[in-house]
């Protein structure tokens, strides 16, 4: 026997099949079979990783914690059920490798093998989109489309057609091997689509698509395709298949590999919508049999757009039959217009449209024009380190008169008092030794707030500054809150008297702190109040309202977990999120210059979680998350309470801006007897707005599921602090034990801008 004979005793490659072939040893007769194939020698190598998948597949259920080894076991344990490994999922043996291969059970596979989609693909999309009939015309382009598709998992059902065999003039754009030279590229196709998920269902047509199987290939009623995509070269096929596929509301798509050229022909939507959108005339598809390329070119160019064709395409078309023996074609471009296609069916199954046209997804055009051309300089460490607070006016007592300088002493100290977003929603005017303290209602938090509760809890903790400052200067305040009922936001008048022997105890206790209290959002571990301490805070909210804390660890957890729902409602409800982000301030710059907002460093965020917030401060993003029922990111609260000594609930009775403002006074003095105890504070208002709007506002702006949550998280706050009935709960307060003073504190406006003082007599 010669060499020649003895190569061609071997098998060809082709007679091996493109359907792997499955062994659920757990099924009657499939363990023969299995051990049949192994003794037959058909198994050349087996990769059976099992226990990793288990691992994998365990791991991403549970994605907010890191099991350790005893759990993994434990899971993957549980998983099996008690049944041997080997009879767990499916085993799968790919005739034309000879390898033999693990895999878990197909719901499991293909949850795993997409789980890296989320949430670019929702759980609910991707299991429509496995559902879908997509079929494939053509394998070159095609194939590129079939495959991401098959990647993404587009499709429950692929049918592919092509009759062409491989020649090595492919290889310039099909990721194929010189070993697969010769094979039907419908074959390769299969083989490639099963070699990526074995469960999927794939239909090749060998001899390509005729008129005699196309209606087969279309399919009809439940086996209709849902999408077609159409990437043939012969042009009579092309306006056949697509009459057919108006006449069955198939929608079709097809990229033409040059300048990223893509046609949608939404037939499912326009029924009489002219073929390839009127550019192939009133031609009938049975007359261009046996034209040649030259009788074709006029049409050809029609449909592929002949005056916006690239520069490099224009010149290779006279070329066809002359030097070339068909269009030129890149791998760069197939792969270009495989991933289009499968976007555009991806959209198109999920009802995100696009609509019939063409459409040019030009990457030469796009790289003319660079988003950023020049380097950006990122911030430096130095850059990140926020300026000091405004240096404190000196508390000093002095003399007898109260003139402009200890008024606006004063009222520095004033203005340092805690406010919703740092809004600073005040204003002052002193006049005849009186001081008029008012709400602004151009500055309040209006997307979360409820009949301006915050603007006047924030005057109030204004004014208890006011009068502790004061007295430490030698003046007794006399706070006279709301007294004219025609002036809605005229919240006190404050009288000053100079008391030459004394300072009060409150002022003595509390007046070294004013300019030391601020927000400190750091986290750390645990750490107990102490019963002092905690006597002492709930002294302080005295006579103003009442202090309730929280400190055991289920009432922390509880309210870590309500907070924390709370943070995600608000993210999440537009009008609110964009209140909150306009507030932020992003850069040193930006806070300095509006000294007021959020400076972004008091977030206490790492780097990372800021660049994740600025992705978050896009409502479009936060839309997204919405519709895919995520956002534990956006749980900052929760974290918070997580290393909390103690949550406090400041309340007082009564409802009302009276009521508030008297809030804002008692929260105040717990706030400085806190940062006399060295504590760290936090406020934790979103929870105290929001039920104050369900409460007395009927949840106003607020859609029926964000009324309902809030029902049942408000029965979940009073078994932690008690009834509220007829009470006002001004503020949450988070107290935790940290070593760190804040990376940043909140800038205060210029006092000119909030204090006015009237000429003497005015």
């Amino acid at each position: 026997m010669d060499l020649r004979e003895l190569v061609a005793t071997l098998p060809r490659a082709e007679q091996r099949g493109w359907r792997p072939e499955r062994y659920e040893l757990g099924r009657p007769g499939d363990r023969e079979a299995f051990v049949e194939a192994i003794r037959e020698g058909r198994v050349r190598a087996v990769a059976d990783t099992l226990d990793r998948q288990l691992r994998e597949l365990v791991r991403e259920e549970h994605p907010d914690r890191r099991l350790d080894e005893v759990e993994l076991r434990a899971k993957v344990a549980e998983r099996l059920g008690g049944r041997p490994a080997e009879e767990y999922g499916a085993w799968f043996l790919y005739p034309w490798s000879g390898v033999l291969v693990h895999l878990l059970p197909a719901e499991a596979f293909r949850w795993l093998r997409t789980r890296r989609n989320r949430y670019k693909i929702t759980a609910e999309e991707q299991a429509r989109l496995a559902r879908a009939k997509v079929g494939v015309i053509g394998l070159s382009v095609g194939r590129s489309a079939a495959i991401t598709m098959a990647l993404e998992g587009l499709a429950g059902e692929l049918r592919i057609a092509d009759l062409d065999r491989l020649e090595l003039s492919n290889l310039n754009r099909l990721a194929a091997s010189v070993g697969d030279l010769g094979q039907h590229k419908a074959v390769l196709a299969a083989r490639a689509l099963s070699e990526i998920d074995p469960y999927l269902a794939v239909r090749p047509f060998f001899e390509g698509v005729t008129a005699d199987n196309l209606d087969a290939f279309l399919g009809r009623g439940d086996d209709r395709l849902d999408v077609l995509v159409e990437e043939c070269d012969d042009l009579e096929m092309k306006l056949l298949v697509r009459a057919r596929a108006r006449e069955l509301g198939i929608p079709v798509v097809m990229d033409t590999s040059d300048r990223g050229l893509l046609d949608v022909e939404r037939f499912d939507l326009e029924p009489d919508r002219p073929l390839v959108h009127g550019l192939a005339g009133d031609v009938d598809p049975a007359s261009l049999r046996g034209l040649s390329t030259a009788e074709k070119a006029p049409i050809v160019l029609r449909l592929v757009g002949g005056e916006s064709i690239s520069v490099r395409g224009a010149a290779s078309l006279p070329e066809v039959g002359q030097t070339i023996t068909g269009w030129p074609q890149l791998a760069s471009d197939v792969a270009l217009g495989g991933a289009v296609a499968a976007h555009v069916v991806r959209r198109i199954l999920l009802g995100e449209g696009p609509g019939s046209g063409r459409y040019y997804v030009d990457v030469d055009e796009v790289l003319e024009r660079p988003l950023l051309a020049r380097p950006v300089a990122l911030p430096s460490a130095a850059d990140e380190e926020r300026a000091a607070p405004d240096a404190a006016p000196r508390l000093a007592r002095g003399g007898a008169h109260l003139g402009v300088d200890e008024i606006r002493r004063i009222v520095a100290y004033g203005v340092r008092a805690p406010s919703a977003h740092n809004g600073q929603p005040w204003r002052f005017r002193f006049a005849d030794g009186v001081l008029e303290c008012r709400g602004d209602p151009e500055r309040g938090f209006e997307a979360l707030d409820w009949e301006d509760g915050a603007t006047f809890v924030a005057v109030g903790a204004a004014v208890e500054n006011i009068v502790l400052a004061a007295g430490a200067m030698g003046f007794l305040a006399e706070v006279e809150p709301f007294p004219d009922p025609g002036d809605r936001w005229l919240a006190a008048r404050v009288a000053f008297r100079f008391a030459p022997t004394r300072v009060p105890e409150s002022a003595a206790r509390w007046a070294p702190f004013l300019a030391e209290r601020c927000t400190n959002r750091r986290r750390g571990p645990r750490r107990p109040l102490g019963e002092e301490a905690a006597e002492a805070l709930v002294a302080a909210a005295r006579p103003h309202g009442e202090l309730i804390l929280a400190a055991s660890e289920g009432e922390l957890a509880e309210i870590a977990d309500l907070v924390g729902r709370s943070d995600r409602l608000t993210f999440l409800d537009e009008r609110i999120h964009r209140g909150i982000m306009e507030g932020i301030r992003w850069t040193r710059e930006e806070a300095e210059r509006t000294r007021d907002g959020l400076d972004i460093m008091t977030m206490e965020f790492s780097a990372g979680e800021r660049e994740a917030m600025r992705l978050l401060s896009r409502w479009s993003t936060m839309a997204m998350i919405k519709r895919i029922g995520g956002g534990r990111i956006l749980e900052n609260g929760r974290r918070a309470v997580s290393s909390a000594s103690a949550v406090g609930l400041v309340r007082v009775p009564g409802v009302g801006p009276r009521s508030s403002f008297e809030g804002g006074r008692a929260m105040q003095r717990v706030w400085l007897e806190a940062t006399r105890q060295g504590l760290a504070v936090t406020p934790l208002a979103t929870l105290p707005y929001l039920f104050a709007r369900l409460e007395r506002g009927g949840g106003e702006g607020l859609d029926a599921g964000q009324r309902a949550d809030l029902a049942g998280w408000r029965d979940r706050f009073r078994a932690v602090f008690g009834p509220n009935d007829g009470q006002t709960e001004a503020m949450m307060l988070r107290f935790a034990r940290v070593d760190a003073p804040p990376t940043a504190r909140s800038l205060r406006r210029p006092l000119d801008e909030v204090l006015e003082i009237a000429p003497e007599g005015a």
